[in-house]
């Protein structure tokens, strides 16, 4: 049975809600399954020794400029938040009480609610009223999930997935890893479909 694709990414990522409205068709498309992580990019950008795009003023104009060519050209909507980019760790606290507890199918579906609501809405899952209001959309109980994101043991759960990533060599989202080979970035779409279509090249 082929492995999953592994996908890496932060829920203030443009280019990973993008990446994450195109990646399971077609992983669907070739029998693989999807086997998502959220991370922090600031985590591992500091493992990197690097910074965001957005943190230089030339690169900023550009990515965000970018971002939405991008969202456009795959057909998406797309709506950045103000501020940008915001702390996630929140959100993924949830996302790996769903996955741990509920399972990968749980997990997804807070990963495209919560992508979607950042990146489609330019809402701030940074504020507490607003993620639990999320959660309440996507069916989780909104104070459950409140309770989730302040326990410590979904603290240290998101500590240890970023610590995973960088150790498999995660730098940046949206980050795969296809048969142990690592592609980073949206634009590897080509790249990974060729892969799992026809094999290693």
């Amino acid at each position: 049975m082929s492995t999953p694709i592994r996908f890496y990414f932060d829920f203030s990522s443009p280019y990973s809600y993008i990446a994450n409205e195109w990646l399971d068709a077609l992983a669907a498309q070739h029998g693989r399954a999807v086997e998502r992580h959220a991370i922090l990019l600031g985590v591992t950008f500091q493992a990197a020794e690097l910074k965001s795009p957005v943190s230089y003023p030339i690169k900023r104009e550009y990515s965000v400029r970018d971002f939405a060519r991008s969202a456009r050209f795959h057909g998406l909507d797309y709506k950045l938040p103000d501020p940008f980019p915001i702390p996630t760790q929140n959100a993924a606290r949830v996302f790996w009480w769903l996955k741990d507890s509920r399972g990968e199918a749980a997990a997804a579906a807070w990963a495209n609610a919560g992508l979607r609501a950042v990146f489609q809405r330019g809402l701030p899952l940074n504020d507490a009223a607003t993620l639990k209001a999320v959660a309440a959309e996507a069916g989780i109980d909104p104070a459950e999930a409140e309770s989730v994101w302040n326990d410590p043991v979904w603290k240290d759960r998101l500590k240890r997935a970023n610590e995973a990533a960088i150790a498999a060599g995660v730098f940046g989202a949206p980050f795969f890893i296809v048969d142990g080979e690592p592609f980073w970035g949206n634009d590897r779409r080509p790249q990974i479909e060729r892969w799992v279509a026809s094999g290693a090249f």
